[in-house]
């Protein structure tokens, strides 16, 4: 003890002398590899570490966490939707690409980062500097702002998976008022009208806010319910809710391939998929949705991935584990398209039959059709469609384009994906509530295992840099469970519908792609690449390639700005539109946000980067304190005059004494 007591003094007059000098980095490290040296004479108090930090029981463990943050509901109905759209298989290639570049070094950064200074994504950011703090609670705020909504598609699908335990499915007959059919319905469709009057009972703008949904909102407790019970004990209790959640997806997904391909149409629907435009790649829209994409699957940026990798030995191989984890979501993805596609061309097929269009009643002899429309199997999808262009909308009947790619571009992205499309195609399969009800409970556990990753963002870096909510962790749980709850209620009104629309595009895209660009630029620019590497080559015993500094340092920094400035002018020139349906037409039609939607979007995006800003005027405004009190404290000293520079013997106290009172006498 008396030792560290010396070289603690020793340290305090060293700084005083060389606080005036050029030398002062030299005293930091020095400071730091006297103070190591003592360690083991001291307890863990000086230690940047928790002293009692959880971790994980097993590699897998930590597998299940990564991989089920990461493959979420934006795998099953945002990147098929993207593929078909944007060139098949020459978007693949586009994704495989900005995945490798940009994608994959930012994600082992994350990894890395969290992983060596094990903290949540606050402390994280703190311990490079205390003035990018911000970062991590940015993090926290978009976190927030996801679980709220994301959290809604859970209740939805909730209230699906019950009403899927019904025979007929509630969603594959119209209604009927006495003896009529509710004329809604029969102008759109059975899946349509059950999710849009049924299941949301939604208004027809976002201007008409409506009564709350009462299925809705018990589904929405029970599934913050889940989620507070899922999160009860940290990572101990969500961890092995992901044993199921985050595996039986695949399970659902295999099954779907299987009956999928069976069905007719399956290979028709494939190779739309698959079928590459390479004439889309000079599409710059194309590389914006692709590298979007690729950001929003890895989930970089939420403090997720920082906050889980805190939780593993520091030899843990990282690098490993960034590549895994990608080639695992990658390959989610191309699965998921596959079974998407395989059903959705069973049901594009089905609803441009021939022999639906043809038998039409009666009609005017110029307009019969040359060929012959007794025998539907003989006519060719061709001659139809010259024949349907020329006098289609003049025959009597609700006759339509015999065209299968246009069938399939018909609700195949998000909600209408899941809750119009794919419901449909499973209601014409034998067995149909089996199907629907293994559909979403796949859904619901997708939700599940990216919501306990999200709600790890939000407390692990909150407990980890407030000791009374660390002490308080589960009351903490519980309390942002309530509060995420209280505040959810607002996506239960008629028209919650259009504001999970708006939270999911404007809430979360711009605010995680700026704390990517701080991230990247932190780590590479501000704390040193090659410092960075450094501190990776201690924990995995290797230094990865010198790529990873030129990537993290221009390609990945450079391609971030690159989207943050593309996402930003589309914003200002597009006029943000929603799709909203109209009950009179009984179809869907995109609408433009109203002023005062606008100025929400706004004051979430600013809300969200708030804490960025706050955070350094902050501790600008802490330095300048602290130097002042610093500067105050030195004028009763007077400069310790030695060349030994710290490294001999200390110099007596008393001699130091009588020196400050010479100098004391001269001032």
């Amino acid at each position: 003890m008396t030792n560290f007591t010396s070289a603690v003094v020793k340290l305090v007059i060293c700084g005083l002398y060389l606080r005036t000098t050029s030398h002062f980095d030299q005293f930091l490290s020095f400071s730091f590899s006297e103070l190591n040296g003592y360690a083991g004479e001291e307890s863990q108090q000086g230690s940047t570490e928790p002293a009692a930090r959880a971790g994980w029981n097993s590699k897998v463990e930590y597998f299940l966490a990564q991989v089920g943050f990461s493959v979420g509901l934006g795998n099953v109905w945002r990147f098929p939707y993207l593929c078909h759209q944007n060139g098949g298989g020459a978007f693949l290639l586009l994704y495989v690409l900005l995945m490798l570049v940009v994608g994959i070094p930012l994600f082992f950064l994350e990894l890395a980062a969290g992983q060596a200074i094990r903290q949540g994504s606050i402390g994280v950011w703190r311990y490079i500097s205390p003035r990018l703090a911000g970062i991590g609670y940015s993090s926290c705020v978009v976190c927030f702002f996801v679980a709220l909504y994301y959290n809604v598609i859970l209740a939805w699908s909730l209230f699906y998976l019950g009403n899927s335990f019904q025979y007929p499915l509630p969603w594959e007959q119209c209604p009927k008022q006495g003896n009529l059919t509710v004329k809604e319905c029969e102008k759109s469709s059975p899946t349509s009208y059950f999710w849009y009057r049924k299941a949301l009972d939604v208004t027809d703008s976002i201007d008409e806010t409506g009564s709350f949904n009462t299925y809705i909102v018990c589904c929405l407790l029970a599934a913050w319910t889940i989620v507070c019970l899922g999160m009860f004990k940290g990572i101990k209790s969500s961890v092995k809710v992901m044993y199921f959640s985050s595996i039986f997806p695949y399970v659902v997904l295999f099954c779907f391939l299987i009956r999928g391909l069976m069905l007719d149409g399956a290979l028709e629907g494939i190779s739309y998929m698959f079928y590459p435009k390479l004439e889309i790649w000079a599409d710059i829209q194309v590389w914006r949705q692709a590298a979007t994409q690729v950001f929003f699957a890895l989930g970089l940026g939420f403090g997720s991935i920082i906050a889980y990798s805190s939780y593993n030995p520091k030899n843990n191989n990282c690098h490993r584990d960034a590549f895994t984890v990608s080639a695992i979501n990658f390959l989610t993805s191309v699965l998921a398209t596959l079974v998407v596609f395989a059903v959705l061309g069973f049901r594009a097929k089905g609803k441009v039959k021939l022999s639906d269009h043809l038998h039409s009643g009666d009609v005017d002899t110029i307009l019969i059709p040359h060929f012959n429309f007794s025998d539907p199997g003989s006519v060719s999808v061709e001659d139809y469609t010259v024949w349907f262009k020329q006098h289609g909308h003049d025959v009597p009947g609700n006759l339509t384009e015999c065209d299968l790619e246009k069938e399939m571009q018909k609700g195949v992205e998000g909600t209408g994906l899941a809750f119009i499309a794919f419901t449909e195609a499973m209601s014409l399969l034998p067995g149909s509530p089996f199907w629907s009800a293994l559909f979403f409970l796949m859904l619901l556990n997708l939700g599940l295992s990216t919501m306990f990753g999200t709600m790890e963002g939000i407390l692990a870096p909150l407990t980890d840099r407030f000791k009374t909510l660390a002490k308080n962790k589960t009351k903490l749980t519980i309390f942002s469970c309530i509060i995420g709850f209280l505040i959810g209620l607002l996506f239960t009104q008629r028209c919650g519908n259009y504001f999970v629309m708006m939270f999911d595009d404007y809430s979360a895209t711009l605010p995680l792609i700026i704390v990517v660009v701080f991230e990247t630029f932190s780590v590479s620019w501000l704390y040193g690449a090659d410092r960075f590497l450094d501190d990776i080559e201690g924990m995995l015993g290797w230094r990865p390639h010198v790529i990873y500094k030129y990537l993290w340092k221009y390609i990945c920094l450079l391609a971030m700005l690159g989207l943050l400035a593309a996402t930003t002018i589309r914003m200002f020139i597009t006029r943000p539109t929603y799709m909203a349906w109209n009950q009179d037409k009984a179809s869907e039609e995109y609408l433009k946000y109203p002023g005062w939607a606008l100025a929400v979007m706004a004051l979430l995006i600013i809300f969200a980067m708030m804490p960025v800003p706050v955070a350094l005027i902050h501790a600008v405004l802490q330095d300048r304190t602290k130097l002042t009190s610093r500067d105050t404290e030195i004028g009763r000293y007077s400069i310790v005059n030695t060349d030994d520079k710290c490294e001999t013997p200390m110099t007596d106290m008393s001699d130091l004494d009588q020196r400050s009172t010479t100098a004391a006498s001269f001032s």
